[in-house]
């Protein structure tokens, strides 16, 4: 039961870290890019994608059509302040992202952004193990598992960190790969 705990929230580790990846850019346009961008809009940060319809026209340019014309320029300056390298071009309520192609500077800083998230992963499936054997430890402690038992189950959460720790080397090398794709 504990294991699977163990495993479930190291699963979900692993798909946050798989969303974070998906927002930095590379050479393709993808509209989960803006996900992380969100526009003062009616009295709130409102996620962008809750604008308007964004679409993947072709690999080199995504486009927005807003419902509401009043907040053109908001997205306009939340796009340009986020970090994306990307300008917006306005047409009506049509906003244009041109993806322009990666500099190897700029390939060379978002490999650094993936292995950060991918180390901070990392951590957290460590601290994931680390919580789950202060609760054995305590259960050890509190005479409600024996030694043996206590052994099993840490080389069972070491198997299961192992396991996942190199479950993001490969996520990162894949992406990282893609990234660096001309």
């Amino acid at each position: 039961m504990i294991l699977e705990n163990l495993e479930n929230k190291m699963a979900s580790s692993i798909e946050y870290f798989e969303k974070e990846l998906q927002t930095i850019r590379t050479s393709r346009a993808n509209p989960t890019m803006l996900e992380n961008i969100f526009i003062d809009a009616y009295g709130a940060k409102t996620p962008l994608n809750q604008l308007g319809n964004i679409s993947t026209p072709d690999s080199s340019m995504l486009t927005i059509q807003v419902w509401d014309v009043s907040l053109i320029k908001s997205i306009e300056n939340s796009i340009l302040e986020s970090n994306l390298g990307i300008n917006p071009q306005i047409d009506g309520a049509l906003v244009r992202l041109p993806i322009p192609k990666l500099s190897e500077e700029r390939r060379s800083e978002l490999s650094k952004i993936a292995s950060q998230y991918a180390e901070n992963s990392k951590v957290s499936i460590r601290n994931i193990r680390r919580d789950f054997i202060e609760i054995k430890k305590r259960e050890k402690k509190d005479s409600l598992l024996s030694e043996d038992e206590l052994k099993k189950f840490l080389s069972e959460a070491q198997n299961y960190t192992d396991k996942y720790v190199t479950n993001i080397d490969k996520i990162l090398e894949q992406k990282k790969s893609d990234i660096m794709k001309v």
